[in-house]
């Protein structure tokens, strides 16, 4: 099985580019595609995606992402948990590990469009 690969530039930023992102509800969110930065210019292949409820603080973040991402992103309100790809179109994990977590078929919602995201190479530009 082939897996889409994301190219960055490891001297713009350190992580790809967020996207948002609307589920049932109208619930608006923005998703962080948590990535290692590689300065030689590998492929890097994208597993976990950090989840934050689309808010005013979190969108000021987007330009300082290393502050989403921190070990303290937990305590963030926004913050609902990650999405791990353990075999990208089969096998996923939803962990909440912050103060608020999505319902069964908003974590479905949500792997739906990360696929999509995945799947549409248009989509990765930095």
């Amino acid at each position: 099985m082939a897996f889409p690969l994301l190219y960055f530039d490891a001297t713009l930023n350190t992580t790809m580019k967020p996207f948002f992102i609307t589920i049932a509800k109208n619930l608006t969110l923005l998703i962080i595609p948590d990535s290692d930065a590689h300065a030689d210019g590998h492929p890097v292949l994208t597993y976990t995606y950090s989840i934050y409820r689309r808010d005013k603080s979190t969108v000021a973040k987007l330009n300082q992402p290393d502050k989403l991402l921190q070990a303290n992103k937990k305590n963030n309100p926004d913050y609902l948990g990650y999405i791990t790809f353990e075999q990208p179109g089969k096998v996923f994990s939803y962990v909440a590990d912050g103060e608020n977590e999505l319902s069964p078929d908003e974590v479905l919602d949500v792997i739906e469009e990360i696929n999509h995201f995945r799947d549409t190479p248009q989509l990765w530009t930095i």
